[in-house]
């Protein structure tokens, strides 16, 4: 294969990539407690080139050097900056401020209950008085799955996570922190599991009642980093352009002479 055909392939897989992670940041720029996926570029390792042997070195193989084949997706990261805190007025609404996250009870369909976390704090109370989110999953307290007096008239959730029904003492959120968030996993679009290896430390975060912290995206940067993107990708097109006309000339007019 013609070197630049192939560095210039792997710039565009590169960059098409790339771009379908700021498309999925932009459809995501107004969901709650949504966190941006960022991606970093790398080179591939270099390769050594040989001289082909010929009389003019007594047919001796000699290494030319180094070359780089091209770049590749190096590290997909995402980024969990604090976003920006919108009043509901809505007392099952609950927003972190700092670092840590809520912990869900999640039961997939075969019935298997699973530990996740988020920062999505568009919370519900069933009929049952359990605090749930729109999919139905459970928020969990220290002692367990929270559940709310169901003739209960005023809900407060103090800054600490502290919940009162009418006064009386109900349960504290169970706010999770992690030493490295290297250890967590995206599951869905705000929430997150742990991997082999993830240290619980205790949080910092504050908790906010009638509050939802925003996506953190900023939509005018990722549309600055669109227009970024398809520059490099028609940059590429270019290249893989003018190589192919170059093999044209190559074929059809210098093969004639």
């Amino acid at each position: 294969m013609v070197r630049g055909l192939y560095t210039a392939y792997t710039g565009m897989a590169n960059e098409q990539k790339r771009l379908d992670i700021i498309a999925n940041n932009l459809a995501n720029s107004a969901t709650v407690g949504y966190k941006e996926e960022n991606v970093t570029n790398q080179a591939f390792d270099d390769v050594l080139t040989i001289k082909i042997r010929d009389n003019s070195e007594a047919f001796n193989d000699r290494p030319v050097g180094k070359m780089s084949l091209g770049v590749k997706l190096g590290e997909a990261y995402t980024s969990h900056t604090q976003g920006s805190l919108r009043q509901t007025g809505n007392i099952y609404h609950l927003a972190l401020e700092g670092k840590g996250f809520f912990t869900m009870s999640v039961t997939d369909r075969a019935g298997n209950a699973d530990t996740k976390y988020t920062r999505n704090g568009t919370f519900t109370m069933t009929r049952d008085g359990h605090i749930v989110d729109t999919d139905g999953n459970h928020l969990m307290g220290e002692s367990g799955e929270i559940i709310i007096p169901i003739d209960a008239v005023d809900l407060v959730v103090d800054t600490t996570g502290g919940i009162y029904a009418d006064g009386n003492y109900v349960d504290t959120l169970l706010i999770a922190e992690f030493e490295d968030y290297d250890y967590l996993l995206k599951s869905g679009d705000t929430m997150f599991e742990t991997v082999e290896g993830a240290s619980i430390i205790p949080a910092t975060a504050t908790v906010n009642q009638g509050y939802t912290e925003q996506s953190n995206v900023n939509v005018v940067s990722e549309m600055v980093e669109m227009i970024a993107v398809t520059r490099a990708y028609e940059a590429n097109q270019k290249v893989i352009q003018s190589i192919d006309q170059t093999l044209d000339l190559a074929a059809n007019s210098v093969g004639k002479v």
